[in-house]
């Protein structure tokens, strides 16, 4: 009996395996086609595939990278200022509380705030004449550089395209650009304040997940001033080539920037509703209900 085990075990361990046998397929691998999300990964043993792992570990690092590399703020710089047509000021330099990636990462309500320096560049150019602003725009680099420098150029050009082509904001006035770094989503409330704008749109690197490192976020605040709350703000997120494409994050900001003017409001009394159809109706036409 012994010799037939020792036969057996022997005969297992020397026999060739293909590859693909050992990897155990998952049904659910199929709906990888229309999800970046890790299903169906399939298995090996208890484990997962080995390529699956490194794949794993590459979107790990991706992430990390994401939100410790720095912002190329001079590149983003003249991207902006060139983009900043109606406007002779090139946009402002700023700095939070937080001095560095350490302190940010560690301190999240100093990345709320600017630093004196910065707070008086705005102060000093409100004061220099009467100045007041329909919108304003912060670019913060936030958790997520990538997101910034990949994606805030060709949002904006479709932003401001379509702006210009909106005849109800055509009388919108814009504020010079900021760019922030080491800041939070609040800070475009100091920033929006001191601006004396009545709105502030900030696009920020949003915290990056496994499948998503170069996201962009936008939030949009009405009557921007330090002390805002995050239920006072409305969001679009994941703005990328692989999400929310350009172009339908600028028709959605648009409505939002509308609708906050017209109600004077923004947060959660204000609803996206940019994706629903108006059906037209004829003001001469009966209703059968009530005639």
């Amino acid at each position: 009996m012994k010799t037939e085990d020792f036969s057996i075990q022997s005969h297992a361990t020397s026999e060739p395996v293909s590859s693909s046998a050992e990897v155990i397929d998952n049904p659910w691998r199929k709906l990888r086609r229309f999800t970046d999300a890790r299903i169906g990964l399939g298995r090996t043993g208890v484990s997962l595939p080995t390529h699956e792992m490194l794949g794993f570990q590459l979107a790990h690092a991706q992430a990390k990278d994401a939100v410790h590399l720095p912002l190329d703020v001079s590149q983003l710089h003249s991207k902006l200022h060139a983009l900043q047509t109606f406007n002779g000021t090139p946009p402002f330099l700023l700095q939070s509380r937080a001095l560095d990636r350490f302190t940010y990462l560690q301190r999240p309500d100093m990345g709320r705030r600017l630093e004196a320096a910065s707070k008086n560049q705005l102060v000093t150019y409100s004061e220099s004449g009467k100045k007041e602003y329909d919108l304003a725009i912060a670019v913060v680099d936030g958790l997520s550089s990538k997101a910034v420098q990949q994606n805030v150029e060709p949002f904006m050009k479709t932003f401001l395209k379509n702006l210009a082509e909106d005849p109800a904001l055509n009388d919108l006035k814009l504020a010079p650009f900021s760019i922030v770094q080491q800041g939070r989503v609040a800070i475009g409330d100091e920033i929006g304040e001191l601006l004396k704008a009545e709105m502030v749109v900030v696009l920020i690197g949003e915290r990056p997940g496994l499948s998503s490192p170069d996201s962009l976020g936008l939030y949009l605040t009405w009557h921007p001033k330090v002390g805002r709350h995050d239920a006072e703000r409305n969001c679009i997120s994941n703005i990328r080539p692989a999400g929310l494409s350009y172009e339908e994050a600028s028709r959605k900001a648009l409505y939002l920037i509308r609708e906050s003017r017209r109600l004077k409001l923004s947060g959660v009394n204000l609803k996206d509703r940019s994706h629903e159809k108006t059906i037209s109706r004829d003001s001469n036409e009966k209703n059968f209900l009530i005639e």
